[in-house]
């Protein structure tokens, strides 16, 4: 599935505390282990790691890869998230066939066995901590590829947390195109006392309104009332598209349920549709509300700094740090991942959008660089913070 962005971040444990791992992301090289076609319009990739690489991408259930290919001489960037457990010995994510999408169209179409990819090491914060002791009620809902991850905390969390039940409403549009149906099968069928699953269908009817349309705000009322009680609910995740997500956040609330007992991953909003997107687009129009002045900007990458000049209705900061030669990181410039993550250490700065970062990372001077552009004649900003 395509990249996300996560609402709240979650502690981790010690069943996965080997995966801390200081820095920021790399890309590294990898070979492609195979290609598994899931659905028609959908195939999981999944990629060898040599031994001097394991460490680096280890993973929480929930997080993502950023993968990196030339296409048509174009440098082109996509985050996909992780659907395999990091209890197994398998680094895979999914990638469903978007209409004119330039790299899920490649990866359906000629990706293979034995061919190389630049893989960026894990990222995201859409996860939550899992104990053996634990004795919870996870409720997900998910639509099309954004099963991706909650796949990932699903197995992982019946397979370590041998007490806790989970409960997932999957919205498709026919039995034929639900991603990792017969995985979902195999689980109900090794778990069938803890996971209950519902698939809800817009385009087939199976005999009930409650599994037929689209999972909003109208059928989370009703689900709480028939499925689940949310007092005995100990986290949601949601992850599909903005509108649902919106809708359920909202929902949710008003049932009662806390804001910290719900996560998140956003794979697409309207703007950043266009910017990471479907195909190639331009670059936005100069800002036209913003003063004209020009920024003095130093950024620091590997602790080697790059200088440049800026103007406030300029590029935005990862832009104009690749112009003027740094190799700075970044994936989806849509604000809905933390890929370009950096820290303003001087000057004053403005996003136009952010879905990614934390109120508390806002305050302690994180920005999204994608997003960001300058606000004051002197800026330092770090990526190695």
């Amino acid at each position: 599935m395509r990249f996300f962005s996560s609402k709240k971040k979650q502690s981790n444990d010690n069943f996965l505390r080997n995966s801390e791992k200081k820095g920021r992301p790399r890309f590294h090289t990898l070979i492609i282990k195979d290609v598994r076609r899931e659905t028609a319009d959908c195939v999981s990739i999944s990629f060898e790691v040599p031994d001097a690489l394991k460490e680096d991408y280890r993973f929480y259930p929930g997080q993502y890869l950023t993968l990196r290919t030339t296409i048509n001489g174009e440098d082109v960037r996509r985050s996909y998230s992780i659907c395999s457990s990091p209890l197994k010995e398998d680094l895979r994510v999914a990638v469903k066939k978007l209409e004119g999408g330039l790299f899920s169209t490649y990866a359906n179409e000629e990706l293979a066995a034995g061919q190389q990819l630049d893989v960026m090491t894990p990222e995201g914060n859409f996860t939550t901590s899992i104990d053996e002791t634990h004795k919870n009620h996870y409720v997900a809902f998910a639509a099309g590829s954004g099963i991706t991850p909650i796949m990932s905390l699903m197995k992982t969390i019946l397979e370590k947390e041998s007490d806790s039940r989970f409960t997932l409403f999957f919205g498709n549009r026919t039995t034929n195109s639900i991603i990792f149906r017969d995985t979902i099968d195999e689980l109900k069928n090794t778990y069938m006392e803890r996971l209950r699953v519902h698939h809800i269908l817009s385009r087939e009817d199976q005999g009930s309104d409650l599994l037929k349309g689209h999972i909003d705000e109208e059928k989370c009322r009703a689900y709480a009332s028939t499925f689940f009680d949310t007092n005995d609910v100990t986290r949601f995740f949601i992850c599909g598209p903005e509108g649902m997500i919106v809708s359920l956040d909202a929902t949710l609330k008003e049932l009662g349920v806390p804001n910290e007992a719900i996560t998140f991953e956003l794979f697409t909003t309207s703007k950043a549709e266009q910017a990471t997107g479907v195909e190639d687009t331009p670059k936005s129009e100069s800002r036209s509300d913003a003063p004209s002045d020009v920024s003095q900007v130093t950024v620091i990458l590997d602790g080697e700094e790059t200088h440049f000049d800026l103007a406030y209705d300029g590029d935005t900061i990862v832009d104009a740090a690749m112009d003027a030669g740094s190799d700075v990181p970044f994936s989806c410039k849509g604000a809905v991942c933390c890929t370009c993550r950096a820290r303003v250490l001087e000057g004053e700065v403005e996003m136009d959008m952010n879905y990614a970062l934390e109120p508390d990372e806002v305050e302690d001077g994180y920005v999204l660089t994608c997003q960001t552009h300058p606000r004051s004649k002197k800026v330092v900003i770090s990526f190695d913070d």
